[in-house]
């Protein structure tokens, strides 16, 4: 790869770059004691687990593994309960257990959790009824109510992410270590309302199948099958840098900075320009870290960025996600896979099948086709095949809840099934049923290639 002159990194070197999509805040007093409030306080994760990911990224990245990344679109702190948070690992664990046995290899499974509360948005403002506010910027910002009061950016609210995220953290941890993800238990996974799915039955026949293998296993061996506590990573969109930089910490007997607010930050489309702040942030940080490219992404962008952020091509560092569309991935694809060819760049390829195939219908309601999701899908599978490439992983934004923010799948949802339970204040997500669909999708594409 070419390399590429960069100054020296700090913490805060980004505060020279132009910065996109940053809160204004209007008290800076107020905003610099919680930002000193926030340096003080405990990380969320540790650097020996962030570089255990990036070591099970590297293996993906070899084809020796699957990433599975998926959650809320935007987490907020009303759904900081056990209820929800449970839930959301349910759909990862399902979603798991079809992967390793359809894929017959580990799969490295992040959630969008534990801090995904801001987000990016196509508008400072929000119009309703000629009365103009800021946009719903994510709970870490301000409030989605349109009143003048609650759109107003507010530092303390970065203080209450903070402290939603460690709870979040802390249940998840409490969760992982008392069996919760145990394979011989599925029966902890179960969705109450997922019980008249037409899914539930295909899955819990993989499930009796899964348990007759390992019970046929430990019978042979007389030992117990996969003891171990499962991985289980975190993730966010690195957005709001005022923040990422408090939680970039030293680490002693390790060298250089990591972020510690979570194991796998990544850049998102609307910030990757590659002399702005949030590219100037990442590149310091020990983390691995990945960048959405969509159509709009041009070779050159890509291998500047790449060189940028990954300058020795260290194993497991840079997944690049993309976002197309499913009526552009064809198109625009193949040339970002040919430029990471020519740079002989390291990369994990990642499909969000979810943001290209947004849409919004007549009354203003946003929504994606379940059509268009799993076309995007199957078509990154067999554009990277062509291209001589791999796709690794998914990146989906879901929900464990029993909402009908999408339309189709299994139980064909209508438009005038939305109303019913649409929840979501910012992204449409797929509810448990879709997302299973969707891993068995995946098993069956892998499976048809393989053959």
């Amino acid at each position: 790869m070419d390399s590429v002159d960069t100054p020296q990194w700090s913490p805060e070197s980004w505060r020279d770059k132009p910065a996109a999509q940053q809160p204004v805040y209007d008290e800076p007093n107020k905003l610099e004691l919680v930002l000193s409030e926030l340096e003080r306080l405990p990380p969320l994760v540790t650097s020996g687990e962030v570089l255990a990911l990036k070591r099970s990224l590297a293996q993906a990245q070899d084809g020796k593994a699957f990433l599975l990344q998926g959650g809320d679109c935007a987490e907020q702190f009303d759904d900081c309960t056990s209820g929800h948070i449970s839930n959301d690992l349910k759909v990862l664990l399902q979603m798991n257990l079809v992967l390793v046995h359809g894929l017959k290899q580990p799969v490295v499974r992040i959630g969008r959790i534990a801090g995904q509360y801001a987000k990016p948005r196509s508008t400072d403002l929000e119009t309703r009824q000629g009365v103009s506010l800021p946009s719903y910027r994510g709970d870490f910002v301000n409030g989605p109510e349109f009143t003048a009061e609650a759109r107003r950016p507010d530092p303390q609210r970065m203080l209450r992410g903070h402290a939603h995220s460690a709870m979040t953290m802390n249940f998840v941890r409490s969760l992982l270590d008392g069996g919760f993800a145990d394979a011989h238990h599925p029966e902890y996974w179960d969705l109450q309302w997922m019980n008249c799915s037409p899914m539930q039955a295909e899955y819990r026949r993989l499930v009796q199948a899964i348990g007759d293998s390992m019970r046929f296993v430990e019978a042979l061996s007389g030992d117990r099958a996969g003891g171990a506590r499962p991985e289980f990573y975190t993730s966010h969109e690195a957005l709001v840098l005022q923040y990422e930089q408090t939680q970039t910490r030293h680490v002693p007997r390790q060298e250089g900075w990591f972020n510690l607010s979570t194991h796998f930050p990544w850049i998102g489309m609307r910030t990757a320009h590659v002399d702005g702040a949030h590219v100037e942030y990442c590149r310091g940080v020990r983390n691995p870290i990945a960048v959405k490219v969509g159509p709009g992404t041009e070779s050159d962008q890509l291998k500047r960025l790449i060189a940028i952020l990954n300058p020795t091509n260290e194993p497991g560092r840079l997944t690049l996600i993309h976002r197309m569309g499913e009526g552009n991935i064809e198109y625009h694809l193949p040339p970002l896979i040919a430029a990471v060819r020519q740079e002989g760049a390291r990369v994990l390829w990642c499909c969000d099948a979810m943001h290209g195939n947004t849409e919004t219908l007549g009354n203003g309601v946003k929504t994606r086709r379940f059509e268009n999701i799993r076309t995007e899908l199957e078509r990154a599978f067999d554009v990277h095949a062509a291209c001589g490439s791999r796709l690794g992983g998914v990146h989906l934004e879901m929900t464990g809840e029993n909402v009908t923010e999408c339309l189709g799948g299994a139980r064909n949802l209508r438009e005038e099934d939305l109303a019913r339970r649409y929840r979501t204040q910012v992204d449409p997500r797929l509810n448990c049923e879709q997302a299973l669909e969707l891993a068995m999708l995946i098993v069956r594409k892998h499976s048809r290639d393989a053959s």
